[in-house]
């Protein structure tokens, strides 16, 4: 999947979100979308990275301390 199906995607789920909202204003979309992304972005980085978190963090560009931050955060490890 490409960025651009990607972007599509994220776009197209926001247009579905106020059209459910019905006209009621949204709040913490930023926190929301932020989770919704994140938990299966790691759960899948994680999966192709033998669940090494030192290769998944280099990976995404992140400091491993704060990929386990992360991960707990999203109940992703004990």
């Amino acid at each position: 999947m490409s960025k651009k199906q990607i972007d599509e995607c994220i776009r197209d789920s926001l247009e579905g979100y106020f059209k459910d909202l019905g006209g009621s204003e949204p709040g913490g979309m930023y926190d929301m979308m932020v989770n919704v992304v994140e938990k299966p972005l790691l759960e899948v980085v994680m999966q192709h990275a033998d669940q090494n978190q030192s290769r998944a963090a280099e990976w995404l560009g992140l400091n491993r301390n704060t990929l386990r931050k992360k991960l707990l955060e999203h109940k992703l490890v004990k």
